[in-house]
């Protein structure tokens, strides 16, 4: 299947850079490109694109707001939005996920990082930079994320799989990352993923990795 893949960055230079990197690739094509939010969300209601990678500044409408309004659109239900910013502060990376961000990446990624972040948010993954990581593991061990955050399950419903799973999910690790040490596939993994969201009430990864130091399965 080919991914397409929507940019939206207020700097014409790295929106080629970034076209160019997707274009030398045979599984993704480029649906557009926006320079601000507004921009960006009439481009994705025009063209339906798998993935938006998604500046946090831009003029007229930031991306914190245009990734909740693609977000909140029935019509863009499938439409995944990777943030790709060089502002990682804490505040940007809580509201980019509580607007529905599926990652998390920093501007100083690798060109094989960014392709591979696109293809993880594309199959249902949440890859997050070291930094957003370490952002959510702070801020949920220092009790100050959001309760839209949290979730109150009893734990006792996890497998023992689904806990160690979930355990490195909380450590920022990767789907493919996971079947690696745990010798599955990744598609087994996020099966377990899966698994451990649902009996936990998680909306998304993020709000496992919340769970996973809210339980105790890390600290």
């Amino acid at each position: 299947m080919t991914l397409s893949v929507l940019f939206a960055d207020d700097h014409a230079l790295l929106r080629t850079t970034y076209r160019l990197l997707v274009e030398a690739v045979d599984d993704m094509t480029v649906a557009g490109e926006a320079e601000t939010g507004w921009q960006a969300v009439s481009l994705c209601r025009e063209t339906h694109p798998d993935v938006v990678v998604m500046d946090l500044e831009m003029p007229e409408m930031g991306g914190v707001a245009a990734t909740e309004a693609i977000k909140s659109d029935p019509d863009l239900h499938h439409t995944a939005v990777l943030v790709l910013t060089t502002f990682e502060t804490e505040e940007l990376v809580l509201a980019a996920l509580q607007a529905g961000a599926s990652g998390f990446l920093g501007k100083g990624a690798q060109p094989a990082e960014l392709l591979d972040a696109i293809r993880a948010v594309a199959r249902g993954d949440q890859p997050l930079s070291p930094a957003a990581t370490r952002t959510l593991i702070a801020r949920v061990a220092a009790g100050e994320i959001d309760r839209t955050l949290r979730t109150i399950p009893g734990m006792d419903d996890l497998t023992e799989r689904e806990r160690e799973v979930t355990a490195m999910v909380a450590r920022g690790l990767s789907n493919d990352e996971i079947g690696a040490r745990l010798f599955i596939s990744p598609a087994t993994v996020k099966t377990h993923v899966n698994r451990a969201m649902l009996k936990v009430q998680a909306r998304d990864r993020a709000q496992l990795v919340a769970f996973a130091y809210e339980a105790g399965i890390v600290r």
